[in-house]
């Protein structure tokens, strides 16, 4: 993994060294798994029950991302799933949803980062 790739994953919010000791300090696992991270259909099953009012989706899928991201150490997307985890657990649907204003350009940045060629290009 060259360090413009590590610089541009951590720019995203990923913690490239904590991701790599899970993966005990395999890169070819490491962008395996972030690849995987692309094809995951949580993120517009979060959307959608989020959009028809589920909460009770909406927390299994912001669950499993929230999962997902500690695992892959993708820190800013963790955080902001965690705390809509919360406000799903607490019962606070218009919190859950008002998340999705600093959730969706996380995401966005997060796999614009992912979808780069590791060498650096688009």
């Amino acid at each position: 993994m060259t360090s413009k790739r590590v610089k541009r994953l951590e720019e995203a919010g990923i913690d490239v060294a904590s991701a790599l000791e899970r993966m005990m300090g395999s890169e070819e696992l490491l962008e395996r798994l972030l690849r995987k991270f692309l094809e995951n259909q949580q993120y517009p099953a979060l959307c959608a029950a989020l959009k028809g009012g589920d909460m009770e989706q909406a927390m299994i899928t912001a669950h499993t991302l929230k999962g997902v991201c500690g695992n892959l150490s993708m820190v800013s997307l963790y955080g902001l799933f965690a705390r809509q985890v919360d406000a799903l657990r607490a019962g606070e649907l218009s919190l859950a949803q008002h998340l999705m204003e600093q959730i969706t350009p996380a995401y966005v940045q997060v796999t614009a980062a992912i979808r780069e060629h590791p060498d650096g290009g688009t």
